[in-house]
């Protein structure tokens, strides 16, 4: 038999009635609250997986949501170092950030990668408007200076890698309650007024907190937080996580992510969801249907 992708014409109509009454009960509950989604991996690279995040975001907003999208950027900017014939140089998983390739990160995720998010918006009818650090001073910076994992008593210096002194939210504040949705670049700035390349994860995870989110959701390319058999483990609460991080079970690259999360979930975030963005509507299926589509880490 030929394989055919189903479309929404192909739906019954009471079935389609059905999907939109199982939404109800939460774009009530959501009315007027703040969701920071955290737009990163694959979602952020495929046409139709762009496309469709947008249109999701457009939607969140229309329905009486505040969505606000803090992005991330690595292979963009692993992209652009190539064609400048510079290697990104990596230490404990951190991008150790000279003069030249803070340039270049700067004109990457607050330049091209920011403008790309904010365009699409707009294509598909919705109104987003780009901001970095700088931008009514949204995001005070300084250097991070990070532990040794050999030696705890040294200090690695990665250059211009920040970590967030202060979050002012008056300006995206200002955009929310003026129809406009905020797109936010993980670029902070100093008292000097250099920039800081920041964890996209951690500005997510502390703007969430600063803005009392309802919540936050991370776009990731896994199905989620998964146990030690593959299988995904769709609510958790903090102490959970905490076993999960004592028995090695989040390691890697998970760990600063599920760190961002569990920060925000104690500092007040409702509920923290980590979702896989490689699937198409991810983030509308997660917010408004029943389905569990990814890991929900709660705040008790």
């Amino acid at each position: 038999m030929e394989h055919k992708d189903l479309s929404l014409g192909d739906i019954a109509p009471a079935l389609k009635a059905e999907i939109l009454a199982e939404a109800l009960p939460y774009i009530r509950q959501y009315h007027g609250k703040t969701i920071v989604i955290k737009y990163g991996g694959n979602a952020m690279i495929e046409e139709r997986l762009k496309e469709s995040f947008a249109r999701d975001v457009i939607l969140l907003k229309l329905v009486g949501m505040n969505p606000v999208v803090v992005h991330g950027g690595g292979p963009q900017i692993d992209d652009a170092l190539r064609k400048i014939g510079k290697e990104g140089t990596f230490v404990q998983g951190m991008r150790v950030t000279d003069d030249e390739t803070m340039e270049v990160v700067e004109w990457v995720l607050g330049g091209e990668v920011q403008q790309d998010i904010v365009m699409m918006i707009n294509q598909f009818g919705g109104q987003a408007v780009g901001l970095t650090g700088k931008d009514g001073g949204l995001i005070k910076a300084k250097k991070m200076l990070m532990t040794d994992r050999n030696d705890a008593s040294k200090s690695i210096d990665l250059g211009f890698v920040g970590e967030i002194s202060s979050i002012n939210p008056a300006v995206v504040k200002a955009l929310q309650d003026d129809a406009f949705i905020p797109v936010i670049s993980p670029i902070g700035f100093g008292e000097d007024g250099r920039a800081y390349n920041i964890n996209a994860d951690l500005v997510a995870g502390k703007m969430a907190e600063i803005l009392n989110a309802e919540k936050l959701v991370m776009m990731t390319n896994i199905p989620g937080v998964m146990n030690r058999e593959g299988e995904l483990l769709t609510d958790l609460s903090a102490q959970e996580i905490d076993r999960l991080f004592a028995d090695g079970t989040i390691s890697g690259g998970m760990l600063p992510k599920i760190s961002s999360a569990l920060d925000a979930a104690r500092s007040g975030v409702h509920s923290v969801h980590i979702i896989d963005g490689r699937i198409e509507h991810s983030l509308l299926l997660e917010i408004l249907t029943e389905q569990a589509f990814g890991t929900m880490i709660r705040s008790n």
